[in-house]
């Protein structure tokens, strides 16, 4: 669980970051899944896209990825979710207290 100074930190990091990801009109896919579990492995932070062809509600989008890649919830902004998951084996993103 991130306390708010270390979301602050990682809204900062994430605003800087580009929209590399899209959860399109099929929805959360086995595929999607494996491609972002191996994304948020790789980088900590991703930022993902959810397109307006989705019909459900994106925070429950949100919800649903955070549960199937056992990551956290950094915001929801518009259609724009920032998850993030530490990595233990190379840590990338130093976390405030």
């Amino acid at each position: 669980m991130l306390n708010n100074n270390q979301k602050r930190q990682l809204k900062t990091l994430g605003a800087k970051l580009t929209n590399k990801y899209q959860v399109g009109k099929n929805g959360l896919t086995p595929t999607l899944l494996d491609m972002l579990e191996k994304a948020i492995v790789a980088h900590e932070l991703i930022k993902i896209d959810v397109m307006k062809a989705v019909d459900t509600p994106v925070m429950e989008v949100a919800l649903d990825l955070s549960s199937n890649l056992n990551a956290d919830i950094v915001s929801v902004v518009g259609r724009t979710i920032l998850l993030f998951k530490i990595n233990k084996e190379n840590n990338k993103i130093k976390l405030v207290k």
